[in-house]
This record gives C-alpha cells, structure tokens and sequence, in this order.
C-alpha cells in the first residue's frame, strides 16, 4: 500500500483552487516540514548543555541525538490519521461544502465502527497512544509493568504533549491494540497510514538509531520544547502557502525525497524570521582595578569569576537593600554566568509590573553591551501593553524625556503582528523583563507549562525582591529553582535582606542539583552574597566580604494626625526653603487623585507630579519620563517637587527624594519606598491615621506599627536584617498591653491560617520536582478541579483587564465617529474596511485594572472588535458628558475618565 497524499495535516487560511476547494497541506508533509525546523532548532537554538543533555540521556552520539530528535519531531501529528480529526466538521470542504475527507469513505479499508467519529481523543492523545507500541516495535526499551520507566513509552508520552498537556500513562494491554479503547484512532487503512507515514519520515531523515538510554526530567524538557516549538515554525500559515503541493500529488518516495530537501531550505527562514538565533554572551570585562575593593559590586566582580571559573555555572544569591547598584551587581554576576554556560539570553524578573517597567531601559541597556548577536527584548507582565509583549526600543524611546509628544507616532506601536507576541512563545525572546509569575506557572500545572522551562533552560534567569511573594510564591518559588538547578538554569536572586526565606531558596537550588547535602545559611550581613555551583550543589562564601558601599542612616517618624494635614506638615519645611524632593504613598488612585488635587490647590509653590496605574499608558509614561528627569539622583530643580503615586511604584529604580511620606504598610514595604529617599541622612514619615491598602497584610501592617512606634533611628545597612526580623518576633507582643496583645494575637492566628492554607494548597498544586516524576510526565500536567481563575489570582496575582475610553465626535464629513481623545479628529478610532480596530492605536490609550474591578461593567464593544484575541481583554468605554464630566454609567457602576486618571464608583 502507498502512502495516502490525501490525509491532511493543516488546511485553515491556505485559500481555495481553481475549482472552489478549499487547499490542503498533506500531513506527510507538515511532518517533514516540522522535522526539518527541528534540525535547525538543535543546531541553532538549543545550547551546548541541552544538546548534551539529550544525546547523554538516549547513551547515542551528538549527532544521532540530532536525528532521533528531528524524526520525533516529525511524528508528533501522527495522531490526525484518524477519524475524528480527519473528518472534523471544521476540516477543510469542497466547492460544495462537502468535507474533502468523505471521500476516503468511499474506500472499504477507511470504514469504522459506531462511535469512531464521537471518540473524544485529541489527536495528541492519539499519537501517544499509538506511538508506545510502535517504538516497542522497532526495539526501544519498554516495560509491561512499569511502562513510564522507559523509553518506549516516554517518547510517546512526550510527543502527545506537544499541545500544552502530557497525557497519562497508556498501558501494556492498551497499547496492543489502542483502537480498542478509543475507536476513533481507526483500524484497516487508518492504521497502514500511520505504519507508512511512521516508516517514511524515518526512510526520509535515514534514521537507524535505536537509543536504549531513559528520559530524564531534563531531556524531557529539551526535547518537548524542541518538538513543540518546530511544529509552531512549522505551522506559520503564510510559510505553509509557499509549501503547497499541486492537486494531485502522490507523496510518492521520490516526491518525499524532494519535498524534504524544500523543508529543509525552508526551515532556516522560519527560525531567523523570529530573531531567536544567534545571540549569546561576550565574554565579560575584566574588574576595574580603580574601583575600590570593600563594595557588593567590587567585591562580586572579582571573586565571582573566579568561583564560576572553578566550579562552573550555579545560583549567585544578592542580598542588600534595593538599589540600581544592587541591580547592577546581579546583572554583572549573570553576565559572568551566562558567558560560562553559553546561554542565549537574560529574563529579569521582579514582583511587579511597574517595577518591570521601570527596570526594562536598564536591562536593556545591559543587553546591549552584554549580548552579542541580534536580540529581541520584550516587556512580560500581565498588564503589559495588550499583553504580554513589547519591544523593548519602542518602549525605551517612549520615555526618553525628550522623546514623548502629545500626538504618538509610530514609538508607541505594539509588536502586534510579532510572531513572539502570544502567551506561550513570549519568554522564548532573547531578553525579558516581566514579573516573577512568568517563572511560577512553569511550575503550577497551567498550559504549555514546560515550555516555560524549556525556553528558560537556555537563559540566566535574575529575580530582584526574590522574597516578596507570600506563602504561595514561596512555596513555588523553591520548586521553581529545584527545576532550575536539575536544567543548569543560572540564577541570580537579589533579596532585601538575608533569612530563613533566603536560606530555603539556596537549598532548594543545592537539592535540585542532587548534592550539597550539607546545610549552608546565607551571611546575615549586609550586603551580602554567596553562589552555589550546579555541578555538584557546593556552596560557597566569598573570601573578602561585601562591605557597603555607603553607610546611611534613616530617620523613621511616626505620626497620628489626619493624613492630609501631616502631609502638609511634613513638606512645609521643603517649600519654605524652596527646593527639596518628595513622594507621598498612598493606598488607593482615587486617594492618589484627591491629594493631588489638595497639594496643588493648597500649595501652588509646589511641582506636583501625579503617577498612578489606572491612567492611559501614554499618560502614565509620560509623567514617568518627566519623574526621571525631576526625581533623577543628580536632577537640578528650580522649585520643591513631589510625586504623589501608589505602591506601584516602591520597586521603581532611577527616582530620589529627600522625604518619603506612607501611609500604613508592612515593614518591608515601608523600607522598600524609604530607600529611594537619598543622602546620608534620609527621611521617612508614617501616616498611622491613614488607610491601609486592602492587599497588604493586616498583621504585618499592625506589627510594623507596633515595632515602630512614634518613630526610630536606622543604621543602614547594618541594622536592616535585623529589623526585619523583629517585625515577626514572638516579643513584640509582650510589650503591648492585654487588649492589644490579644487583637494582634487574633491578627497573627489569621495570618498563620491563610500562610498554611496557601502554602499547603501550593503543596498539592505545585507540579513534582524533577526527582519526583518517576518517568510519569502527566504529572506536569496533571487538571486540579479546584484549579480555578479565582485560585490562580491569589497566587499569581489578580487578572488585569484594560479600559478604553472613546470620546462621541464627528469627522471632517459630519458622520459621528468614536474619538480617542476628547475633541482631537486625528486621534479617531481607524477601522479597518471589516470594522476592526487596529490594536496597536489603542495601546497608548489602554488603561489597566484589576479584572475583578470592572467585572459587572458593561462594555460597548461590537462583535468584530469582540471577536480579535488581542482585544479579548480590552472593555471598550463610550463617555457621555454628564455635569461638566466624561462618564460611562452601567447598572452597576459609574466611572469618571479625566487627565488624572480613571475613577471607578460601585453602585450597588
């Protein structure tokens, strides 16, 4: 029997023929077009390390380890030759409408059973379950007791998982004969297709290979990116339409031959269209002899390279306040560890996505001087500009100072039609800067969460404030870096200050990599830092620690009047004096706004600046690169200055103030807004009147409280661990009175429930650790029915949605149109001729909230704006003017849009 051209493997937007049908790409050949992108992946992209870690696995050479993962690569979509998939309503029809494939019924040996046509298998499931027998057949290992300790069934497991999901383990008497249990993978013809298929993709890349190694975490991980990652190159519709066979094709051994040779010319294009090649790590700079010798940076310089040159690449933990010095020490360290492992790139992740937004220029900056080759660098966070990609050049030329004008040109346009601007592809980019949840769901059991480990096994990653996620983050954070340790991830953690947090996070690392038995603690003195190799988990201190660079001392005032007036208080000496730099924190925008409004009407000799995140990015951008220049370390300024803003920002590097005003907060918190304050002698001053923010802690805000009384004096940064410290310690409720002692009791029995709850749910939800798997890759994959969006939010974060606000106008004709600005014709909303929107003109108009804040509101979007994926989560806004204001009024709420931002009142 020949191989059947007529099966087919993709079909969606490749356009009809001359006769009205619509085209098809043979299957056979989308599986060799895959294999070939999978040839140029390993040659390319893949690093040393993870090709070693392959070929070491499967106990074959380098190259048959290139060629056993070309030829699996191009068998992932085996599974669509069968009935479901091939006569799937949605397949691709005649002139007539008549699915093409009914045509192979006309065929005796293509007939099947009642119930074929229902089977609900996908066709990953499908080549899962089919593959496991034939790799037993051709002599890979296996075992009828134990199937997922070999390589037979790990293989089969593998590919199944190339749409985002491992599917669970097939045993022996199933894999005799799958179509028993799932009828719809089809017998007679269905089954020779696959046989003829299988043999002709391993004819054509002339495999002779058997392996008889066993898959280990780590090659698992290599080989699904691998596979997953060609079949995505390999499925670019535009790419496909230049493939296309001429009707009546045979797939003849002398046309696959052929063929293979255009997939293979192909599939380099596919690659460097996606700037994913070429890039790497010069080699780093040698210290410099002038700089002194006592500080975390100098001090890092020249001992790092050393111990990385010894022991090879591994962890490099920072800890010491917030500072661009520290961020700059951790970029260093991950040049020199990158260098060492040839990796191919950085991601940078922090806590917020304000505070990756503000660190993006400076990481973009270390990408040019440290990484050589072309690189892509995108912005990564859930409220990043219709999410979650951005070219890091477009955004840094946004807020350039001189670079931002009223009317946005082409600086402010989204990488909307990027081939890496989807969720699953985003961290594959050479440079990311995002938050640290891009790292969490690579190990929570989310879609395509292995592909998040895969395209970090080829980077360093650095997370800043690695510490600031709670019992949830923790919890997955330590998995995350036992993940990291198994793949030779090299890390950099930068953390305020060392504890047991910290502690736990190095021997997370230490147990990833199977060693470093013996217990290791980081130095508690700050600043601080040691490395732990991933050879052999060994830790190591440095010789001559880190001392500071520049001792300091904050001033911490606590008082109890109305918050406003404090605030009055605490700047009338700066704007008698007539110059000076502030930021005032408060807990909501809308407060944000009302002390905005309050400063400049009060106090008119004052430069008042206004940051908060529900503004319009360009807004919000804008003011950002005026705060860079005003609130700049060395910034001249004519007049006082203050920025009045949220907790968006106490990670944002770059500013300085002469006083920081706060509003209640946990202590760390408190000292992460306190350090941007400059001078040997810096300020900070507590509203104890004021609200809390809803997110923080109420233990922690009490017990912050409590330790700091109506104020104290810190010595910087030698005080620093300790005083966190305290904040947790059993005495500090001994110095309150009955009362009090017994509320702040409650408050921590409250607090220690919700810890345990999370860390106890993170326990059962976090995916195993690579020495858990025992050959079983579902349980990457392994569906929690208590999974749920509101679950996922108190981990990772509340989901953000986006706001635009469209004005009632008319253009130069007279028709009503929908204008972006109010009163600005050039600024309307273009359509395209189907009525679509283009969704990098509504970017710097986007607003983002939290999702649960706006989820009752009802939009006025139309299905062809509704139906694009980049707008799914885009509410669409029409204001009508109200008392001299633009509101949109649902049944449940009214929100005001003004130059200060969006104000959001529930109704009911």
């Amino acid at each position: 029997m020949f191989l059947d051209a007529r099966l087919w493997g993709k079909a969606a937007g490749l356009g009809t023929g001359a006769r009205g049908a619509e085209h098809t790409h043979p299957l056979i050949c989308h599986l060799l077009d895959t294999a070939a992108v999978a040839e140029v992946v390993w040659d390319e992209l893949l690093t040393a390390h993870q090709r070693s870690v392959v070929a070491s696995a499967l106990q074959v050479s380098d190259e048959q380890a290139r060629v056993l993962a070309a030829f699996w690569a191009g068998l992932h979509d085996i599974g669509k030759i069968s009935v479901p998939f091939q006569l799937h309503r949605g397949g691709p029809k005649s002139a007539d409408k008549k699915l093409l494939a009914h045509e192979l019924l006309r065929e005796p040996g293509y007939g099947f059973g009642a119930g074929a046509q229902l089977d609900g298998q996908s066709h990953e499931a499908a080549a899962h379950w089919w593959l496991v027998g034939m790799f037993k057949e051709i002599g890979y290992p296996s075992s009828r007791r134990r199937p997922q300790s070999q390589l037979s069934h790990a293989v089969a497991q593998l590919l199944g998982g190339h749409g985002g999901r491992f599917h669970s383990v097939v045993y022996d008497k199933d894999s005799r004969c799958p179509a028993a249990r799932h009828p719809g993978i089809g017998v007679g013809s269905w089954e020779e297709q696959r046989r003829i298929h299988f043999d002709e993709v391993r004819r054509v890349l002339g495999v002779k290979a058997v392996p008889q190694g066993r898959m280990t975490p780590g090659a698992a991980v290599v080989l699904t990116g691998l596979v997953t990652l060609s079949d995505w190159l390999a499925s670019i519709t535009e790419e496909i339409r230049a493939r296309l066979r001429e009707e009546g094709w045979a797939g003849t051994p002398e046309d696959l031959d052929a063929y293979w040779q255009i997939a293979r010319t192909a599939a380099p294009r596919l690659l460097q269209q996606t700037d994913l090649i070429g890039t790497g790590f010069s080699r780093p700079p040698d210290p410099d002899p002038c700089v002194g010798k006592t500080g975390l940076g100098a001090s890092m310089a020249r001992q790092v390279p050393e111990l990385v040159a010894g022991h090879g690449p591994g962890m490099v933990v920072v800890t010491a306040p917030p500072s661009e010095d520290r961020t700059e020490a951790a970029l260093r360290a991950a040049a020199v560890l990158g260098y060492a492992a040839n990796a191919r790139g950085l991601f940078y992740a922090l806590p917020t996505g304000s505070a990756a937004d503000s660190h993006m220029a400076q990481v973009h900056a270390f990408a040019e001087q440290a990484l050589t080759g072309p690189w892509r660098s995108l912005l990564l966070h859930s409220s990043s500009r219709l999410k979650p990609a951005e070219a890091a050049q477009q955004w840094a030329h946004a807020n350039a100072p001189d670079g931002v004008s009223a009317e946005p040109g082409e600086e402010w346009t989204l990488t909307a039609n990027s081939w890496l601007n989807s969720h699953h592809r985003a961290l594959l980019a050479a440079v990311g800067t995002g938050t640290v949840d891009e790292l969490l769901q690579a190990v929570m059991p989310v879609k395509f969460n292995v592909m998040r480990l895969f395209a970090l096994s080829g980077k360093v990653v650095v997370v800043d404030e690695a510490h600031a996620r709670g019992a949830w983050g923790q919890k997955l954070m330590l998995r995350f870096l036992e993940w990291a340790a198994a793949l030779r991830i090299p890390v950099v953690l930068a953390a305020t200050a060392a504890d047991r947090s910290v502690d736990a996070m190095l021997a997370a690392y230490r147990r990833g990599t199977g060693g470093g038995r013996e217990p290791m603690m980081q130095p508690r003195r700050s600043p601080g830092w040691s490395f732990v190799d991933a050879q052999s988990g060994g830790g190591h201190l440095p010789r001559q620690p880190a001392g500071a660079t520049r001792a300091s001392t904050l001033d911490i005032r606590a008082v109890d009047g109305a918050p406003y007036g404090e605030i009055q208080a605490a700047l009338a000496p700066m704007l008698a004096a007539g110059n000076g730099r502030a930021a005032v924190y408060r807990s909501t925008p809308v407060e944000a706004i009302r002390t905005f409004q309050q400063l400049t009407q009060d106090l008119p000799g004052l430069e008042v600046i206004l940051v908060h995140e529900q503004m319009r990015n360009k807004d919000r951008w804008q003011r950002l690169a005026v705060c860079r220049t005003v609130f700049a370390p060395h910034g001249g300024v004519s007049r006082p200055s203050v920025l009045v803003t949220t907790s968006m920002l106490e990670h944002v590097r770059g500013m300085h103030f002469d006083l920081v005003i706060s509003g209640p907060a946990p202590l760390a918190n408190l000292l992460a807004r306190a350090v941007q304050s400059t001078g040997d002698r810096s300020r900070l001053v507590v509203l104890r009147a004021d609200n809390a923010s809803e997110l923080d802690d109420a233990a922690l805000v009490r017990r912050s409280d409590t330790l700091l009384g109506i104020g104290r004096t810190v010595s910087l940064p030698e005080e620093l661990p300790a005083l966190l410290d305290e904040v947790y310690g059993h005495e500090l409720v001994d110095r309150l009175g009955e009362t009090a002692a017994r509320e702040l009791q409650q408050l921590d029995n409250e607090r220690t429930v919700r810890e345990r709850r999370g860390s106890g749910t993170a326990g059962w939800l976090v995916v195993p650790g690579p020495r858990e798997l025992d050959g079983d890759l579902s349980l990457l994959s392994r569906e929690h029915p208590g999974l749920t969006p509101d679950l996922l939010s108190t981990v990772l974060g509340e989901e953000m949605a986006h706001v635009v606000c469209l004005y009632p106008g008319y253009d130069r004709q007279g028709n009503p149109v929908h204008l972006l600005e109010d009163e600005l014709l050039e600024t309307k909303l273009d359509r395209s001729p189907k009525g679509r929107p283009n969704p990098s003109q509504l970017v710097p108009y986007l607003i983002p909230v939290p999702k649960g804040l706006v989820e009752a509101v009802e939009g006025d979007a139309n299905p062809a704006w509704r139906n694009m994926p980049a707008l799914n989560y885009v509410l669409r806004l029409n204001l009508q003017r109200e008392d001299g204001k633009w509101v949109h009024t649902s049944s449940s709420h009214r929100i005001h849009m003004s130059e200060l931002g969006l104000q959001i009142d529930q109704l009911r």
